[in-house]
Formats: structure tokens, C-alpha cells, sequence
């Protein structure tokens, strides 16, 4: 397991928050002896006939296997906690799994590690994050090989990464062929995910259960509402970082430094992520709206929510088919197919580990084998339904 982190090994400037240096700066001779084992023992594809063309080919693969990796978390609603650098292997996988979570309701600030009070690891970060630690790693790199052949490989990560994430969500929702509107279609439905509190892995098994193709929108609009979370139980799942009186006052600060060229931001040394602050500051203002609400106005609001992207999803379909040889069932079913492959059945909810722990601390290790078989197979194997729900008792925990 190679780590990101070996560059503070290397680099001869010091490091930017300890103002240290590493403890071998600047010795490239133990770099090149590290990026010779890496090719010949996890590379052996790239040619190292010419070194610096193989490192920049070794920083490509390195960079291609992160984005498609970090795609595929987003895909389900994984989120890794603690994305250091040195937690990233150039094999394109990652450790230190203690504080990772499942999203439930979905919420693009969701954060699962206790301990990251700025929001530094949230769900909508993870891409960023890992993006900037492959560029970290470019920085030791360059002490072999120019930065500028390295950036350019790093310039095509959102390409990468957005090929990818777009591949896996079109395979959640059943498409089989592609449309330049299908990244609008996918952001409008996490809007609506967002807006209605809805659970991000029974979102895509309910959509994957009921029958838009021939059905009617209502009776798809009823499946969906089912995923949403009633309006006495919102203010239980639906949490902000930074109290609204705190937040008023950071959104202040925000705001004042937003516009310098310099790119200065006071709130980075006390580990306060501007988008974290804007993104209560939303989730605030929604609450305030919410707690306006009656029962019935919170299930209209939902069922008119998932109307409007329900036509547009049903739109996106008729037109899928007309890009097929098959016909309509046989594309339903094939489109099906592709959902079941794409979306599992079940995900560690903190619940659901959490009974497994309890009877084990009893000595009852029969849910432990249970949840072991499930998660070997987690979207084929059929699972007892209270293990596909959210605890609605009590919000959901994070771990520190």
C-alpha cells in the first residue's frame, strides 16, 4: 500500500499548515527507487523504457483509477470520512474506514465523521477532495518530471470523473443510451431528492419498481412519495453543521471575503468550509418554510416535486426507446436489468450495524453472519425489510 502522503518524504518546501518539511526532502533518488517499485509492482503494463514518459503515464493511471473510484461512492452515497492524503494508495483504493457512513436522507452536506466540523469531507466534496490529494501527489512527482506535463493530466479529471458518474447514474436509472441532457435530468432529481427528504438508495429501488414506462405519472408520483419523510419527523433527520444564529454571522464573513482576488479566507484556519455555511444558511431558510407547513401542505409539496421530474424522466425514457431495436417491454425489461445491476438492495445503515454489535456484545453472532452474507451480495441477495429502512425513532448517529 502506497500512500499519497510518501510525497512529505520528498518535498523540499514546507508543508503549508505545519510549515514543516518532510524528512527526506529533495532526495529523488529515493522517489525514483519508490516510482520504480510502484511500476514494476502495481504498473507493470506502462513501458518504463523512457522514464518520465512512464511516470507521466503512472500519474494518468493513478489519476484515472481515483475519479472513476470516487464516482462510483457518489453513485451510492458513500462517504470515506476521512480523505487525507495519506488514507489514498496509488492503486486507486483507500483505508481507514472508522468513520465512514451510508447516506440515507439525502443531503449533499451530509458529513459522517463526528470529528470534521467544518465539512471539509462531505458527500458533495469527496470529488474535489480527492482531486486536489492526486494533485498533491503531482507535487512530489514533479521533482522527476515537468509540472506542467502533470497538470495536464490533472486538467482531464473532471472529464474523467464526469464520464464515470454519468455512466453510473445512467445505468441507476435504466438508460441505455446517452443524451446531453442526461446531467440536468440526474441534478434535478438529487434537487428533488433534497427537497423532499427523500432516502437516496430507496429513491432509486422505488424507481426501479414502479412502472413509468407504461404507467401513468400518478401512480408513480405514489410510489415516490412513499421515500419522503413526513413532516414531524424533518427537523429529527434534517441537521445543519452551525446553529442559525452562528450561521448568520459566518454567511457574513463568507460573503465579505467571496470577492478578494487573492483567494484569502480567514473562516480555512479554524477549519470552516464556506460552502458548508451557505449550505445551512439554505437549510435553515427551508426549515423556517417547513415549520409553516401543515401535514398536508408537506405531502403536496412532495407529490408536485416528483411530478414535475417524473415527466421529465418519462420524457428521457420515450426517447431512450426510440434509440432501441427493441420493443417496449423487451426494452423495459432490458432497462430493468441494468437498474437491478446498478442499485443495490441494501446498504449498512447505522442501525442495522448497530443491533448486529449490540447482540454480539450479548453473544449472539447470528446477525453478524446475516449482514456478512448480505453485504458479500448487496444487490441480489433479498434482505429482511426493517434492514432496507431508515430508523425513524431516532435520527441517524455519526461516528468520531
Amino acid at each position: 500500500y502506497v500512500q499519497f502522503s510518501a510525497r512529505h518524504q520528498h518535498t523540499p518546501c514546507a508543508f503549508q499548515v505545519t510549515s514543516r518539511v518532510g524528512s527526506s526532502p529533495g532526495k529523488t533518488d529515493i522517489l525514483n527507487k519508490m516510482l520504480d517499485y510502484t511500476l514494476q509492482r502495481f504498473y507493470p503494463e506502462i513501458s518504463r523504457e523512457d522514464k518520465e514518459t512512464a511516470v507521466v503515464e503512472l500519474y494518468r493511471a493513478i489519476m484515472e483509477r481515483t475519479a472513476r473510484l470516487v464516482a462510483k461512492w457518489q453513485a451510492v452515497g458513500f462517504c470515506h470520512g476521512v480523505l487525507n492524503t495519506d488514507n489514498m494508495s496509488v492503486m486507486g483504493i483507500t483505508i481507514d474506514y472508522g468513520p465512514y457512513g451510508f447516506m440515507e436522507t439525502y443531503d449533499p452536506a451530509f458529513i459522517c465523521n463526528g470529528s470534521d466540523k467544518g465539512g471539509r469531507y462531505t458527500y458533495q466534496a469527496q470529488p474535489a477532495i480527492c482531486k486536489w490529494n492526486v494533485g498533491k501527489l503531482g507535487e512530489m512527482f514533479s521533482l522527476v518530471v515537468p509540472q506542467q506535463k502533470l497538470n495536464d493530466v490533472l486538467s482531464t479529471w473532471d472529464t474523467v470523473y464526469n464520464t464515470a458518474y454519468l455512466e453510473q447514474m445512467r445505468s441507476k436509472l435504466g438508460l441505455l443510451s446517452i443524451h446531453s441532457s442526461d446531467l440536468d435530468l440526474v441534478e434535478e432529481l438529487l434537487t428533488a431528492m433534497y427537497r423532499t427528504q427523500s432516502d437516496f438508495t430507496n429513491t432509486f429501488l422505488r424507481l426501479q419498481d414502479i412502472d413509468i414506462v407504461n404507467g401513468g405519472i400518478e401512480e408513480c408520483v405514489e410510489g415516490m412519495v412513499s421515500v419522503c419523510l413526513p413532516l414531524h419527523l424533518v427537523t429529527k433527520f434534517v441537521t445543519t453543521t452551525y446553529s442559525k444564529e452562528d450561521c448568520d454571522q459566518l454567511l457574513k464573513l463568507v460573503r465579505m471575503y467571496a470577492s478578494r482576488e487573492d483567494g484569502y479566507n480567514p473562516l480555512a484556519m479554524y477549519g470552516i468550509e464556506p460552502e458548508v455555511v451557505i449550505r445551512d444558511a439554505e437549510t435553515h431558510r427551508d426549515l423556517e418554510r417547513l415549520a409553516k407547513m401543515t401535514a398536508e401542505d408537506k405531502d403536496k409539496m412532495d407529490r408536485d416535486v416528483w411530478r414535475v421530474w417524473l415527466s421529465k424522466f418519462k420524457a428521457r425514457l420515450e426517447e431512450d426507446h426510440k434509440c432501441q431495436v427493441d420493443d417496449m417491454d423487451t426494452y423495459n425489461r432490458k432497462r430493468k436489468e441494468v437498474m437491478a445491476a446498478a442499485n443495490p438492495k441494501v446498504i449498512p445503515r447505522n442501525h442495522v450495524l448497530q443491533r448486529a454489535i449490540s447482540d454480539a456484545e450479548n453473544g449472539d453472532y447470528d446477525l453478524v453472519r446475516r449482514l456478512r452474507d448480505v453485504f458479500e451480495e448487496p444487490y441480489t441477495t433479498p434482505v429482511e425489510q426493517w434492514m432496507c429502512e431508515r430508523e425513524l425513532e431516532k435520527p441517524p448517529c455519526v461516528v468520531t
